[in-house]
């Protein structure tokens, strides 16, 4: 059997932070948000997909600085999605990190009763990643990301966890993290390692054939599922 031609990603539809490597060094701010009003979450939706960088412009909007958003089970049910389409999605996200701690290795010292709170709980809805080559063009990432969500009611900011590489490039448990950046099918963005064949497109990226399933199930209704990871 003849594999079949690989689809060509849309990158339009695609945060940049996905299928583009980070900077190196880098500065990295993580936002927590809980949405109280799902008429509020939507439009923080609307605001974040102006400023989200998407990987078919890396220039845009500041070359390697780019902000990116990540939605939890919780938050994609705060927004109103409805329960056929929430069960939809794949068990992992709908069980949550805490739940799978046992499985996850996380024990002990390390299990959820010792997260940071509100880590580990249904008030994660929303994770906006600002991330940058320095932290003057962190703070300008920083910017626009908190101009979609400072004034609006119902949307409320509950953590917030600053990072950056050290001056070795080495994170603070001692190894070089980043030297490693596979490559996607379809996607026109070089791998690190110009050896390796690039990855089929579905092992990172919802809607398209992974290496086991040339149709892969994905969250319904489609628009939910395809392009996400």
């Amino acid at each position: 059997m003849v594999d079949p031609e690989p689809a060509v990603l849309e990158l339009d539809d695609i945060q940049s932070g996905v299928l583009r490597p980070r900077p190196t060094p880098y500065a990295a701010t993580y936002i927590l948000l809980r949405i109280d009003a799902a008429a509020a979450g939507r439009e923080l939706m609307r605001r974040l997909s102006e400023v989200v960088a998407s990987a078919a412009h890396p220039t845009s909007p500041a070359g390697d600085t780019w902000v990116s958003v990540a939605l939890t089970y919780h938050g994609l049910r705060a927004l109103g999605v409805p329960q056929a389409s929430l069960d939809s999605f794949a068990w992992e996200l709908r069980q949550g990190m805490a739940a799978r701690a046992n499985a996850l290795g996380d024990t002990g010292d390390s299990g959820p009763d010792h997260w940071e709170r509100p880590l580990g709980t249904s008030d994660v809805h929303v994770v906006i990643t600002a991330l940058a080559p320095d932290g003057d063009r962190l703070d300008a990432a920083l910017a626009r990301a908190r101009a979609t969500y400072a004034s609006l009611d119902g949307v409320e900011a509950i953590w917030r966890q600053d990072c950056h590489a050290l001056a070795t490039e080495r994170e603070p448990f001692g190894y070089r993290d980043g030297i490693s950046h596979p490559g996607i099918e379809g996607s026109g963005i070089p791998g690190s390692n110009p050896h390796d064949p690039p990855l089929r497109a579905g092992e990172l990226v919802l809607g398209y054939p992974d290496e086991l399933d040339p149709s892969p199930a994905m969250p319904q209704p489609a628009v939910l599922g395809r392009n996400a990871t």
